[in-house]
């Protein structure tokens, strides 16, 4: 198996290691897990618990863009170390990217999501190239 697929299967669990530290978070919060209504329930974090669940949302949005280009780049037999190059670093900002939504580093946050963006438009553009 490729890099770029190893960093995908990494990056596809992520929101999940997300939802077990917000389940963690909301429980200290509120007390329970609301299993019934959730996303009800959801609406009524806040601080470190609502930048968890917003952390987990945006990984889940984030990932089906990921997972498209790690794809398009291996159908088109992009460069293998281009490509593998791209998705380590896109795997380095997911990684950071929570840690910096706890941490309510906003601005720092936004600007590693970009650079995150960056590398998929990166693996997209080598899938163009190879393509």
């Amino acid at each position: 198996m490729t890099t770029p697929f190893w960093c995908l299967i990494v990056v596809a669990l992520l929101p999940y290691i997300l939802a077990g530290t917000g389940g963690y978070l909301r429980i200290q919060q509120l007390g329970a897990l609301d299993n019934n209504h959730p996303r009800v329930q959801a609406t009524k974090l806040e601080g470190v618990a609502a930048r968890a669940y917003a952390a987990q949302m945006n990984a889940w949005e984030a990932l089906p863009l990921f997972a498209t280009a790690v794809f398009l780049a291996h159908l088109t037999h992009a460069d293998p170390a281009a490509s593998a190059t791209a998705a380590v670093g896109y795997l380095a900002t997911r990684i950071g990217h929570p840690i910096l939504y706890l941490a309510n580093l906003a601005t720092v946050r936004t600007i590693v999501f970009t650079i995150g963006l960056g590398f998929i438009v990166r693996l997209l553009f080598l899938a163009l190239a190879a393509g």
